[in-house]
């Protein structure tokens, strides 16, 4: 069975790693291609974007795929809608990968906002020390809030974004364990962290040592994301496709189930 991963998240890797064993799937991992030097995969990669729906849906139709997994970013919204319209222009099944977002719990003090510009703007007319965590693609909305002192986390470099002037840029990959992260604010003497509400494991280690200094986060929540088939672990993803029957007649209904 011919599948196609939208992919560039853990939940992805793990999938694609998990089905490269699977004689009984063809897996093809599709990432959008921002990230300069993405980890190695056991399985056929690709880069970049279809043009739209159309395009996405045209790409299943030239590739004999059977499925199509929506294991994107939890704040990819757009390319979750493509997916969804795309598999039901195609009748292909679509399950969609969604981790759990985080759970603001006692001790912890959040402000939550809609976007990164309600989170430059949460930030106050005070100066503050800032450490950002919203992406490279973001850092723009912070130009607009210049009396802050920022520090921001990417894997890689911003291109093409004004960013504010008193700016120093980190980068690393993730995951990142709580005593390190701890270690970080304390020694940057860190006020407040903004984030996105990413959710999973791999990045909620500055979220607990926040809490542990008792510093303020900026947490923005996330986008409404369009999905097929909702599947919360790469196992159960394995499990649906187990489900699908390659040699039977696309089913539209398989494939609008949870949109």
């Amino acid at each position: 069975m011919r599948i196609l991963i939208l992919g560039g998240t853990r939940e992805a890797r793990t999938l694609a790693t998990l089905l490269s064993g699977d004689a009984r799937f063809d897996v093809l991992l599709s990432l959008a291609g921002r990230t300069a030097n993405p980890a190695a995969l056991p399985v056929p990669v690709r880069s970049g974007g279809f043009g739209g729906a159309d395009g996405l849906a045209r790409f299943l139709k030239d590739g004999g795929f059977a499925a199509l997994i929506d294991a994107t970013h939890p704040f990819a919204a757009n390319i979750s809608a493509n997916a969804v319209a795309a598999a039901q222009e195609t009748g292909l099944p679509l399950g969609s990968l969604q981790r759990e977002p985080w759970r603001e719990i006692e001790g912890d003090r959040w402000t939550t906002v809609a976007d990164v510009h309600a989170a430059a703007d949460a930030l106050g007319t005070e100066p503050r020390r800032v450490f950002l965590t919203v992406g490279r693609q973001e850092l723009g909305a912070f130009a607009t809030v210049p009396q802050h002192s920022y520090i921001a986390r990417t894997i890689d470099p911003p291109q093409g974004v004004a960013l504010p002037p008193d700016f120093t840029l980190v980068q690393a990959r993730p995951p990142f364990d709580v005593s390190a992260e701890t270690a970080f604010l304390s020694e940057q003497r860190i006020a407040v962290l903004v984030s996105k509400n990413s959710g999973g494991d791999e990045t909620y280690a500055k979220i607990a040592a926040a809490r542990a200094l008792e510093l303020s986060v900026v947490m923005v929540a996330r986008p409404h994301k369009p999905a097929g088939v909702r599947l919360a672990r790469p196992v159960d993803a394995i499990a649906w496709l187990g489900e699908i029957d390659p040699h039977a007649p696309p089913s539209p209904t398989i494939s609008r189930r949870g949109v």
